[in-house]
């Protein structure tokens, strides 16, 4: 049996777990089933699949096997979260201003709005932020306002209404335009 191997990466773990047998076998071990037996019953599976999942489960190091013995090895989940999230480039700063970045590092994920900040200040921050999908000189009507924003978040007429308060967006009969904020040049 091979030993397990230090800073096991995560994309190991979930190549391992994309099989669906092993899965099971961690989901049964995870939920408190400590013998091949125990692990069948409570997965569903043959005693034969359990037996081959825990065999490979146990030579990347995920499970202790003694027989028909299985422990878990779930600290190695952490363990292998933990680098992962070390080893992640930097996330790609949202302004050149630290305080604004702090604001949109804390309210934008992965090009998207997590949440509307309550506080009026953090709110302009992002709503500054989100006027840039709109270009200066276009009229846009309320459909295509909606659509540009639901790529952001959901709560398209929360944003709509704040944007025309601030006076980022200016409406009129139905059709919005860019009255504020800064613009690339």
């Amino acid at each position: 049996m091979r030993r397990y191997r230090r800073g096991m990466h995560a994309a190991t773990i979930v190549g391992l777990l994309a099989d669906p047998a092993r899965l099971k076998v961690v989901a049964a071990l995870a939920l408190g089933a400590g013998t091949i037996e125990e692990v069948a019953e409570l997965s569903g599976l043959p005693l034969k699949d359990v037996a081959l999942a825990a065999r490979r489960l146990a030579r990347a190091g995920l499970v202790h096997r003694d027989r028909h013995v299985l422990v878990l090895h779930s600290d190695r989940f952490a363990a292998a979260a933990r680098a992962a999230a070390e080893a992640a480039p930097p996330p790609e700063r949202l302004s050149e201003d630290p305080a604004e970045d702090a604001v949109l590092s804390a309210f934008v994920r992965d090009g998207r709005l997590v949440s509307i900040p309550a506080q009026r200040a953090k709110r302009l921050v992002v709503l500054q932020h989100l006027v840039r999908v709109f270009e200066a000189g276009i009229r846009y009507p309320e459909r295509e306002v909606n659509a540009l924003l639901g790529v952001w978040h959901p709560d398209v007429a929360a944003l709509r209404r704040y944007l025309v308060d601030e006076g980022l967006l200016t409406r009129e009969a139905g059709v919005y335009w860019r009255s504020g904020g800064w613009v690339d040049v």
